[in-house]
């Protein structure tokens, strides 16, 4: 079952909450992210790919991706992770390269809902609203759509990249 991706960006406030549900244990979850190779199968949109030089999901650990399109034009991101608890919550700096100095912190909580499933909810503040509405506009719902629905097929053992 493929669930909805559910965004809330309220007017006026420089932050972004999103949630979404998995037919998969909050273990498998939490490890899809803490994994580079798994991650590279699932992160981002479908017309990217993705290349993760460094990732050290740990408290103080850091992590950078590149994603690539078709013409080879490259957007990279990077951050720092503040706090990991296993199978619980990440906190993370997340910087886009192209607007750099605009960091916003994440915080991600797994929440095992029984029966083997989990939610993914995140809390995204930004320095400014200007910010956040950039974040919004740049088809970040997109590819959080498509991200999560690779995800879906990892955590069933389908995907085959």
């Amino acid at each position: 079952m493929t669930h909805s991706l559910h965004v809330n960006a309220p007017a006026g406030l420089p932050y972004i909450d999103t949630e979404r549900d998995f037919d998969a244990p909050v273990p498998a979850v939490f490890d899809a992210h803490r994994d580079p190779e798994k991650l590279k199968r699932w992160m981002g949109p479908d017309d990217l790919s993705v290349e993760i030089p460094e990732l050290d999901f740990t408290t103080h650990g850091g992590w950078r991706m590149v994603h690539r399109d078709a013409d080879g034009n490259e957007y990279a991101f990077h951050g720092t992770f503040h706090t990991v608890r296993e199978n619980d919550l990440a906190v993370q700096t997340f910087e886009f390269d192209g607007a750099p100095d605009q960091v916003s912190l994440e915080f991600l909580t797994f929440t095992d809902l029984g029966d083997g499933r989990t939610r993914l909810s995140a809390h995204a503040v930004y320095p400014s609203l200007e910010a956040r509405d950039a974040m919004v506009a740049s088809g970040m719902e997109t590819g959080m759509t498509e991200g999560y629905r690779k995800l879906d097929d990892l955590l069933a053992g389908a995907v085959a990249r």
